[in-house]
């Protein structure tokens, strides 16, 4: 991975997968190369202050066979935190934790590489929201994608793909004591299919107790199974 910063004059530092670059201009860039088989990108964001980035920026995607551009993505508010010595990460995506500012992945399980960019904190609970694209065969370009977008902003964060199960999985809550766990199919032609949930609610009573919901979709109708444990059990 590469970092790119800007000051008065051109200085060349380099470090192990590092190279950093300091210009006259405010705008950074980073040139990730370790996120995708496929292509390369040159992250360009308008602010980075003591550790973290924001503002308006843009994504250059490269091919790596024969260093082409293929195509140049914007972002209204490209906000990650960033290291110094190494730069943004990419492909990270943790609950409560961090979340990259790119992330190559196949979303809806057609074969071919998508790419979700960070867009702000509009996601549940101020957290993270993408941008989610996915790869168009026809016009060999990254398409964005409504529905998946949704998927992000209305849940806490990017949501986690169970490749050999070929599910997408989110996350919400209400409070400390409700949580929510959804699991989605892609049906090709149609979109999202909600398959699965577990409901947890521990607001029930004295809070002692937890309520666990599962609900599946199958032959068209939700079955529903229903568990109460004690809630020190259940939680450790």
């Amino acid at each position: 991975m590469y970092m790119a910063n800007q000051q008065y004059k051109a200085v060349f530092l380099s470090f192990p997968f590092v190279l950093l670059t300091f210009i006259c201009f405010s705008q950074k860039k980073f040139v990730v190369k370790n996120g995708s088989k496929i292509y390369d990108a040159v992250i360009a964001v308008a602010n980075c202050e003591e550790g973290t980035c924001s503002g308006k920026g843009t994504v250059t995607l490269t091919r790596k066979s024969d260093k082409s551009v293929l195509q140049v993505l914007k972002s209204d508010d490209l906000y990650f935190d960033v290291d110094s010595a190494s730069g943004p990460s990419v492909n990270t995506v943790e609950l409560y934790g961090e979340q990259s500012p790119l992330i190559f992945d196949d979303f809806n399980f057609d074969g071919s590489e998508d790419l979700a960019i960070r867009n702000g904190n509009n996601g549940g609970y101020g957290g993270p929201s993408y941008d989610v694209y996915v790869f168009n065969i026809t016009s060999k370009k990254f398409v964005l994608s409504k529905k998946l977008t949704e998927l992000v902003t209305e849940n806490l964060g990017m949501f986690q793909v169970d490749k050999k199960r070929q599910r997408l999985i989110t996350y919400s809550k209400s409070g400390c004591c409700w949580h929510l766990t959804s699991e989605y199919a892609v049906i090709p032609g149609k979109g999202l299919q909600k398959v699965a949930e577990t409901e947890e609610d521990a607001t029930q009573g004295d809070g002692e107790t937890v309520i666990v919901t599962h609900r599946t979709f199958v032959n068209n109708k939700w079955v529903e199974k229903v568990k109460k444990y004690k809630t020190k059990d259940y939680y450790n």
